[in-house]
């Protein structure tokens, strides 16, 4: 490569970063003139026009009302024309997939909900993402250049940059090159990314993280996960697994975890770990009313029938509950004592039982490191049973307005 090529490319690289940075300034401000542009971005006021000139002629801006005049003429507002893309978002879990359509500004257009049937291996799963995707798209009248991508949260082991699933745990799916699958079916570019990270980047941008810089969000459900962002950048480690907080050991004299390995936090503190300690004990012949609410078959053993017991007063259910609560408590105090992040949010099904939360303030009250970490924010997901399938879909819009989608 010549200088002079070299020279054009990095022009047209930092063009496409101003014009991202433009764009993303106007979703975040919701209104704004060119002249506060320039202030904000110490772009000169021919550039921003240029640039804002652009992105009016693709139909991403639009101009509006005319804001306060600070001497001379009003200036003319842009925001973003949040109808001119949307973004689907996807949901693996367990038994179902969930499925949403949002705009730019991330209003839900629809949700749709679908039953995985039992044991689907890769290529099962990839054809029935891809046939409900276009029937969805079909169902709403949406052709695919309307569609600026498709972001997707599986659980397990993912790799960001190639979309490829290593270990899909839940469903005994390994190496699975799902983004390329995907793309291939659909013809709409595709991002796969680890389901509690999109979780996290989902609060981040239009949750309970959206004013802090350094945030972890923990699932607590089938699984136990983490996402971590630093400095308002997701951190995934050298090899793709940070997070991976339900495989760190917490009992050495604990059960065996799926994973193969001896007392993991996730054998104690997830449905699974539930199932087993409620299990275990009917078994060895414990008096409790969740014999007779399973009607026999240990198959119905889940978190939410264990703490509904427990607020019965059932002992062994409120034993149960409390050790989860126990535990979880203690990785998040050595989470925060490591990391020390200025809030933790917390999303699952069994985040929501307020007796976990508040066993896990009474472990921080009692074993962290300071004040300060006594004190850090632990909150619940602002976005509830939306926040993984609308952090997929953050996951697109993340790398539209910040990364370089915009004008290639």
């Amino acid at each position: 490569m010549g200088k002079n090529e070299h020279v054009v490319g990095s022009f047209q690289l930092m063009k496409s970063i101003n014009k991202s940075l433009i764009l993303n300034i106007i979703r975040e401000e919701g209104e704004i003139s060119r002249a506060e542009i320039a202030k904000m971005t110490k772009l000169t006021p021919p550039t921003v026009t240029n640039l804002v000139g652009e992105l009016l002629t693709e139909g991403i801006v639009l101009e509006g009302q005319t804001g306060p005049s600070s001497g001379g003429r009003r200036p003319i507002m842009l925001s973003v024309n949040q109808s001119r893309y949307y973004v689907l978002g996807v949901d693996v879990g367990i038994d179902s997939v969930r499925y949403v359509l949002i705009d730019l500004s991330a209003n839900i257009v629809v949700k749709k909900e679908k039953a995985l049937p039992p044991q689907v291996d890769g290529d099962a799963l990839v054809e029935i993402l891809s046939e409900n995707i276009k029937l969805l798209l079909e169902e709403e009248n949406m052709v695919r250049e309307q569609i600026l991508g498709i972001g997707v949260g599986m659980p397990g082991i993912v790799n960001y940059q190639t979309g490829f699933c290593e270990d899909v745990e839940l469903l005994d799916i390994q190496n699975l090159p799902l983004k390329e699958r995907l793309e291939a079916a659909l013809n709409i570019s595709v991002i796969v990314e680890n389901d509690v990270r999109a979780t996290a980047l989902g609060e981040k941008w239009f949750g309970n993280g959206k004013d802090v810089s350094d945030v972890i969000c923990i699932n607590i459900g089938h699984v136990v996960d983490a996402g971590i962002i630093l400095n308002n950048e997701m951190f995934r480690g050298e090899n793709g697994i940070a997070g991976q907080i339900g495989h760190t050991l917490i009992d050495m004299n604990g059960h065996q975890c799926s994973c193969g390995r001896i007392g993991c936090l996730q054998s104690i503190a997830s449905h699974g770990g539930i199932k087993y300690a409620v299990k275990e004990q009917l078994d060895a012949g414990r008096e409790t009313s969740i014999r007779d609410a399973i009607a026999g078959d240990e198959n119905n053993i889940n978190g939410k029938l264990v703490y509904e017991a427990a607020k019965q007063g059932d002992q062994l259910a409120i034993e149960v509950i409390n050790k989860v609560g126990m535990y979880l408590g203690i990785a998040i105090a050595n989470l925060i004592d490591v990391i020390n992040p200025q809030r933790i949010i917390l999303s699952g099904g069994l985040s929501r039982f307020d007796s976990i939360l508040k066993d896990i303030h009474q472990v921080l009250d009692e074993r962290a490191l300071s004040e300060e970490s006594r004190n850090t924010q632990i909150v619940l997901a602002h976005l509830q049973d939306n926040a993984t399938v609308v952090g997929a879909a953050t996951l697109v819009l993340n790398e539209f307005f910040l990364g370089d989608l915009v004008g290639n």
